[in-house]
């Protein structure tokens, strides 16, 4: 067996398990990018492929500090073992599960990096106001930073999505494939209502796109094109620290908190499906409650 079996026997379980459970692109490509990883470390560092992989192995390439892998990647590669050794067996590629017993090395968690109030307004300020580009961009950076939306959730809104009457959006086959339903806010929903108003039109010249954010060409625009113009932004605002889309969904948690935001509410407009995803904003609430005790207390 070659590494080159390994790649097709990995597409297989990528198809298999996009018909049998329907996950995103985006998650079954995490899936393949990660087995196809283990099967490169296993031909380099053990000289065997994924079928005659043991336990211990898989164990070592989870720990190896040299991947040095955030504590989220090491769980999603822990998820991709399990769900491929699982099917493996199922479909008698292989007679014994050897990644039932793993377990991900212990990690301290990296907190998610946020922008203060005072970089998000300077970033929100930063597209210019009287350009076509500018009042798109800023509808776009209000959106992100007023519901929490991903990336890929902001970029996949269309027209209808939107219900300014009732001041929500509908995240359609969100993450997982789950809707729902987030507050839009009176300022993004202003700098949407002005850019559709205003500057989609000029930008669709009499063309027809189902986005609600299009590009100059009148497409919808990619999260690599979005995430240059948050790059932009950034350094116009005098935002020196790391930045991606990202992280305003990051500031929008972090804000929600520290304004007294219960944390499953949190859970709720994020998306998240497990609660747990969501409590890596818990020191936030901490840092809250004990501002809190300090101020009102009488003996603090």
């Amino acid at each position: 067996m070659s590494i080159e079996n390994d790649e097709t026997l990995v597409d297989a379980f990528c198809q298999a398990l996009w018909l049998e459970e329907g996950l995103a692109q985006n998650t079954l490509a995490a899936y393949r990018s990660d087995l196809l990883l283990l099967a490169d470390w296993l031909h380099s560092q053990e000289k065997t492929v994924l079928r005659q992989a043991q336990p211990e192995q898989l164990q070592a390439w989870l720990s190896d500090p040299a991947l040095a892998p955030q504590s989220s990647t090491v769980n999603r590669r822990l998820a991709s073992l399990r769900k491929f050794y699982r099917w493996a067996l199922r479909t008698h590629h292989i007679s014994d599960n050897p990644a039932q017993g793993l377990q991900a090395p212990k990690q301290r968690s990296a907190l998610p990096h946020s922008l203060s109030q005072q970089q998000i307004e300077a970033l929100l300020a930063a597209p210019p106001p009287h350009t076509v580009q500018g009042l798109r961009d800023r509808a776009m950076l209000e959106t992100l930073y007023a519901t929490g939306v991903r990336v890929s959730e902001l970029i996949s809104l269309e027209h209808h999505h939107c219900d300014f009457e009732a001041g929500i959006i509908h995240i359609h086959h969100g993450k997982g494939g789950k809707d729902r339903l987030v507050p839009l806010g009176e300022h993004a929903q202003q700098s949407i209502q002005l850019y559709v108003q205003q500057a989609r039109p000029q930008l669709l010249k009499k063309g027809q796109a189902a986005h609600l954010f299009i590009t100059r060409l009148g497409r919808g625009m990619s999260r690599q094109a979005f995430w240059q113009l948050v790059k932009k932004y950034a350094l116009q605002a005098g935002i020196n620290t790391p930045i991606s889309p990202h992280t305003l969904r990051h500031a929008f948690a972090t804000h929600l908190l520290e304004h007294g935001a219960d944390l499953r509410a949190v859970q709720l407009l994020l998306g998240h499906a497990d609660i747990s995803t969501t409590q890596i904003y818990t020191h936030i609430a901490q840092h809250r409650l004990e501002a809190i005790h300090r101020q009102h207390h009488p003996r603090a």
